[in-house]
């Protein structure tokens, strides 16, 4: 087989539409587009999502865009490993927190998470406690509460 015997596979090549090209093409006249309007005219593009007026689907459904719950609950989060910095026996409030500088203010509630590790015994207070940080400190000896 040599390069000049290749062709291409049966109907894979089309010919290009040449439309304007009088009536007899059969894409003459409005070469395709119709019979006025805006989207007969040349340069016409409309932007990504445009339904010609109509509020776009886009921003109909606000879950397919992101949605902001407003009456969510921020908290301040606290992992587990942090609380090595405390003497152990001692007891942890969110004030504590605020003066050890883990936190920097109590604007929102307190929630412990189970990141690193936990070595010592502590009493712990604070709003929130996810049940994996809530097991380790147990764990390790100390007691957890949650407050209002």
């Amino acid at each position: 087989m040599r390069q000049d015997e290749l062709s291409p596979a049966p109907g894979s090549k089309r010919k290009r539409k040449r439309v304007g090209r009088g009536d007899g093409s059969g894409h003459g006249t409005y070469s395709g587009r119709g019979c006025k309007g805006q989207k007969s005219r040349s340069g016409f593009r409309t932007k990504p999502g445009f339904e010609g007026g109509q509020l776009p689907l886009i921003q109909r459904l606000p879950q397919k865009r992101g949605f902001t719950n407003i009456f969510r609950k921020e908290y301040c989060v606290v992992s587990v490993g942090r609380l090595n910095k405390f003497e152990p026996g001692s007891e942890i409030t969110p004030e504590s927190l605020v003066a050890a500088r883990v936190v920097k203010s109590l604007r929102n509630p307190i929630k412990i998470l189970a990141g690193g590790d936990i070595n010592r015994s502590l009493s712990v207070k604070a709003n929130r406690f996810s049940a994996a940080a809530k097991a380790k400190i147990e764990a390790a000896g100390g007691t957890v509460e949650e407050i209002g």
